[in-house]
């Protein structure tokens, strides 16, 4: 994977000389790499014209015989690329562009700055991956739809990878497939086009990801670029891309292969790192967000920590994530209405009747009067990011204790985590959330979360730092803090910090009785193939049964044993 031109070069080249002038902006910027505008005076720039990108286009690639648009959406790299590797193989040339779609931005985008920012930087280097191949990546700005109809009629064919997705993405690659000549790739280890794809389904995943990984040779066939006058600079401005989240890690391939190299020396370490929320942040490997935006496939990162560790604990562990990680996406290719609706009809509505916005503020601002709580929600605005263990807290806290609308914590996560993938996002919330219909409640005890995973403090102090001065033993239940101690350290519950939103005894014997009241029809509605097969988690030989069981403080093992994810025997 050689890619070597440094970020802050690509900056420099967009920026001009004063790129060697960036101001320091303090803790909020990424680790020398952050595009500069961010902290300087921009100038609003115009868009340029559909009209007069698509001309710049066809007067380029008229004259080129055989010539393949790749359409890039979310796999952000060359190498193991199916897309490419289909045009490589099926035409002569190959015209490689991402499309800036209007509808992503904006006051209705569900993608905050920070994460914006990170595709910009993995945008910048893929712009770099093509340039060493001897081409480029050409950019255009408009509504997909239209933008691809015109070009049609200038290459042989479009052709890019099936992505699994909802709501507006869906929309869009359906309107998208009725327009052009385009053909979607689905070699992702995901099963498509079968009666049903959990038959065999284990099977088909390991052969991916054990398949030979595909690299494009930049000798044996050319590749096409046009200046169009859009570039991740433009964009960042013509936006206003200004991040405010802490973000450690930059964008794009070169940066995915140098974290994925020290997540693998440290591999050991890797089971023991990843419940507490301190130690997660530098113990797992930290490469969702390159994932997400296919700056690695899972099939590169599954095959070099394969190769470089072999098998033990850790490594199974670890690649037991990769096989969820296409389990979930899997789903979502299956029912793309996990983003809307509940799996379970019964419980679509669930917890309406409840919704209560002043609590929901509450959840979103870290202000509930549980630490472990409010630490995670201020962790996931300042950072885009949380280990699994305080997600699913978090999720459960808002639908559980709080008996909040699972669409709105999920959409709020969606918004903030820089790691935000569709698939896992929304089937994980809705699990977490119980509105599948399996497990239909696994309450997680925040007070216990505090003594099991932030003994010391530490995770609290840093993100609720009103809480500093708070004697550990108290953190746990900070309004049972003496008050002779409160006066002691100047921290005075109801006032520096707020009381708890709810009580945990009762809250949690509320959902408890609010769950059985709805068992019987929950239970009766999984009985349904298609709601089943939704919500089962594999065949297992044939069709699951799950039920609406109550688990309280299942959670409470390790992190293996709560969710499920102990063993590959799941996808047999």
């Amino acid at each position: 994977m050689g890619w070597s031109n440094d970020a802050s070069e690509r900056m420099k080249q967009w920026y001009g000389s004063k790129a060697n002038d960036i101001p320091d902006c303090g803790s909020s910027l990424r680790v020398g790499t952050r595009l500069i505008s961010i902290c300087a005076q921009r100038t609003r720039v115009n868009a340029p014209s559909s009209a007069a990108q698509l001309s710049a286009v066809s007067q380029q690639v008229d004259g080129v015989d055989d010539i393949c648009l790749v359409w890039h959406c979310r796999n952000l790299r060359t190498d193991d690329h199916p897309a490419i590797e289909y045009a490589t193989e099926q035409h002569a040339a190959i015209l490689p562009i991402f499309i800036v779609d209007p509808a992503f931005y904006g006051a209705d985008g569900l993608a905050c700055d920070a994460r914006i920012q990170f595709m910009l930087e993995s945008l910048a280097d893929l712009t770099d991956q093509y340039a060493s191949l001897g081409g480029g990546l050409t950019m255009l700005h408009g509504e997909p739809v239209e933008l691809l109809e015109e070009l049609d009629a200038h290459v042989a064919h479009i052709v890019t990878t099936a992505d699994p997705t909802g709501r507006y993405g869906l929309r869009r690659d359906n309107a998208v497939a009725e327009a052009c000549d385009i053909t979607f790739v689905d070699a992702d280890g995901l099963r498509r086009d079968v009666p049903d794809t959990r038959d065999g389904w284990s099977d088909h995943v390991e052969s991916y990801l054990t398949a030979p990984i595909h690299e494009v040779d930049g000798e044996e066939i050319p590749i096409h670029d046009v200046d169009t006058d859009i570039d991740p600079a433009w964009i960042e401005n013509y936006y206003d891309i200004s991040p405010e989240k802490q973000i450690s890690r930059v964008g794009g391939t070169e940066h995915a292969v140098q974290v994925l190299n020290e997540f693998i020396d440290t591999l050991s370490e890797y089971p023991g790192n990843i419940s507490a929320p301190t130690d997660a942040r530098t113990g797992t490997s930290q490469l969702s967000p390159y994932l997400r935006f296919g700056c690695l496939s899972v099939r590169q990162v599954y095959q070099a920590v394969d190769d470089a560790s072999g098998s033990g604990q850790a490594t199974e562990m670890f690649t037991s994530r990769l096989y969820w990680n296409r389990h979930y996406n899997q789903k979502l290719a299956d029912w793309a209405g996990w983003m809307e609706q509940a799996v379970n009809p019964v419980l679509e509505d669930f917890h309406q009747e409840t919704h209560d916005p002043d609590r929901v503020e509450a959840w979103k601002t870290g202000t509930t009067g549980y630490p472990m709580v409010d630490a995670s929600m201020r962790c996931l605005r300042q950072t885009g990011w949380l280990n699994f263990r305080m997600r699913a807290m978090c999720a459960s806290f808002l639908c559980d204790l709080l008996q909040q609308p699972w669409k709105i914590g999920a959409d709020f996560f969606y918004y903030h985590l820089l790691d935000a993938d569709p698939a896992i996002n929304y089937t994980q919330f809705q699990l977490q959330a119980g509105v599948d219909g399996t497990n239909m409640l696994r309450i997680y005890n925040p007070r216990k979360q505090v003594r099991d995973n932030d003994p010391d403090g530490e995770f609290i102090k840093k993100w609720v730092p009103e809480l500093d001065a708070l004697p550990v033993e108290y953190l746990d239940q900070p309004e049972k803090t003496p008050l002779h101690v409160q006066d002691e350290v100047g921290v005075r519950i109801g006032e520096t910090y707020p009381y708890p939103i709810v009580e945990y005894e009762a809250a949690r014997e509320a959902i408890i009785e609010k769950i059985e009241a709805v068992r019987a029809a929950a239970t009766k509605a999984l009985q349904h193939p298609e709601v089943n097969r939704r919500a089962s988690l594999s065949q297992r030989g044939g069709a699951t049964q799950p039920t609406a069981d109550v688990a309280i403080e299942a959670v409470t093992d390790t992190e293996e044993e709560q969710n499920g994810q102990s063993s590959l025997d799941d996808f047999t």
